[in-house]
């Protein structure tokens, strides 16, 4: 019975008790963000944050690309941090097939390439992560709404699967004050980009109008973009600030 009480609880939402470490591949990241490496080249310098064990940041490196990463993780030792996120791929595989009938495989495949796909990104966050001038580009000395980084300091900026996505663990106050955060350090010209628009519970975030009210009185542009990997329910739209 309690199982059943499990699942039905869990399709209507994804149940999380704080913020989960992530690890999604560089190939995801253009997809829900809808980017191409040529944008990720005219952007110049761009920052993920709340990356987590996530292996974007590195590949990008790999590509000749200059990425960074943000996440108060980075401050836990390696080998506690890549223990964290193993164990998240586990507990994340075993929720999510409970209810895999509601998330959209197409781009997975199914649960075990999901899984799969989770541990490879990690495999190479490690494998990176260990190199000191890779290294040097995961900040951990900054937590939103507060970064440790100038005024007009990237042309592109990411938070993936953090804002908006724990809405019943963080206010408004701190939405406003984290999205207002991102477009400090967001050159004129450069975007912010906020992926999925969803929370936890699979709703849109409650504040969406409000929150946009007050980009546009920053007098910056913002809208909706369409992601090309919409993983569970709704999650088809991000969040984009032109500056």
């Amino acid at each position: 019975m309690r199982r059943e009480e499990e699942r039905m609880s869990m399709s209507t939402g994804y149940p999380q008790v704080g913020v989960a470490v992530t690890c999604r591949s560089f190939e995801e990241y253009m997809l829900m963000f809808d980017l191409n490496e040529k944008d990720l080249a005219a952007a110049g310098s761009f920052l993920d944050i709340a990356g987590g064990a996530s292996s974007f940041t590195a590949d990008a490196h790999a590509r000749g690309l200059d990425a960074h990463a943000v996440d108060p993780r980075y401050g836990l030792e390696p080998d506690r941090l890549i223990q964290e996120a193993n164990e998240e791929i586990g507990v994340s595989a075993a929720k999510l097939a409970q209810v895999s009938d509601r998330y959209d495989f197409s781009y997975y495949g199914d649960l075990e390439r999901h899984r799969a796909g989770r541990e490879a990104s990690l495999a190479k966050f490690t494998a990176h992560y260990s190199q000191a001038d890779i290294r040097m580009r995961f900040y951990k000395d900054g937590r939103l709404p507060n970064l440790p980084f100038d005024k007009d300091q990237f042309g592109l900026v990411l938070c993936s699967h953090f804002l908006f996505l724990y809405e019943e663990q963080f206010d408004y106050s701190f939405h406003l004050a984290a999205v207002l955060e991102m477009m400090r350090i967001c050159r004129p010209g450069g975007s912010v980009r906020i992926y999925p628009i969803m929370s936890l519970k699979w709703k849109p975030y409650s504040y969406l109008e409000e929150l946009q009210a007050a980009i546009r009185a920053e007098g910056a542009e913002t809208g909706y973009f369409r992601s090309k990997l919409p993983f569970f329910p709704g999650s088809e739209l991000g969040l984009f600030v032109n500056l």
